[in-house]
């Protein structure tokens, strides 16, 4: 169901990239996946906003300034939110569960409410309650949002933090590289596998779905994109690794028909 119009407590629903340089990185996603956008002012008098990704009339994103996490050596990254029907009972699970409320639960204007939080292995994620904005309301179509993925050193430590937080299950699959899927309701909803490089600080992926995986990768890097994996095929499609030219790394992915 590509369109959506509400989410499941505990599902995935929105990223934005955090970046030195927004009109850059505006100017790079609207060409490699053909956003257009609407900028709403953080600080309008110094020309900073939160510029939300559209396509067809469906909000999918957004690029938003890095701002003072730069002084501070935080380099641009996109963030991975996951919808909450109450943030605060959530959120008051998460020390208990060994993870840390880098920032509580507040107020986003009248879009929503949000909390920052590092799980137990390090990794950093946001926590959403709706109001007049649910999220994403179109996913798994070329150029917009379609599955997030933990890598971290510490797979069960993570699966046990998510599912006493969010309720999530889990299910791993053996191989020279296990996965595990996440699990809400029965329904895989995200992933986490152990970083491909040793020395990887515990993070949240996230995919873009493409019609081309190995034509967007062929336009990303004309446009001045970084490649860190080359299109390759996996069980489910066809996937490559890049960075963004502000250094925001993302991954890409052309999904097998079935």
């Amino acid at each position: 169901m590509p369109e959506r119009k509400q989410y499941a407590s505990g599902t995935p629903n929105w990223i934005d990239v955090q970046t030195t340089d927004t009109n850059a990185a505006k100017k790079f996603y609207g060409e490699l996946f053909g956003w257009t956008y609407v900028d709403n002012p953080i600080d309008e008098a110094n020309g900073v906003y939160y510029s939300m990704a559209v396509i067809d009339g469906h909000d999918v994103g957004a690029v938003s300034p890095l701002g003072d996490q730069a002084a501070a050596g935080v380099p641009p990254h996109w963030n991975s939110y996951i919808s909450v029907d109450d943030i605060e009972a959530t959120t008051a699970k998460v020390e208990d569960a060994g993870g840390t409320v880098v920032a509580p639960p507040f107020d986003v204007m009248d879009a929503g409410r949000m909390a920052v939080i590092q799980d137990p292995t390090g990794a950093m994620f946001e926590l959403w309650q709706a109001k007049n904005h649910i999220g994403a309301t179109l996913v798994n179509e070329p150029g917009t949002f379609s599955w997030s993925e933990l890598l971290t050193p510490d797979v069960p430590k993570a699966a046990a933090f998510y599912k006493r937080v969010l309720g999530w299950e889990s299910a791993t699959h053996a191989g020279e590289m296990p996965y595990t899927e996440f699990k809400l309701d029965g329904n895989s909803i995200a992933g986490a596998m152990n970083p491909p490089m040793p020395g990887m600080p515990p993070v949240w992926g996230i995919y873009f779905a493409v019609a081309d995986t190995d034509a967007t990768v062929a336009k990303a890097k004309s446009l001045g994109a970084s490649v860190f994996s080359e299109p390759m095929d996996i069980e489910p499609g066809r996937f490559a690794v890049l960075a963004d030219p502000q250094g925001a790394i993302f991954s890409v992915i052309k999904m097998n028909e079935a």
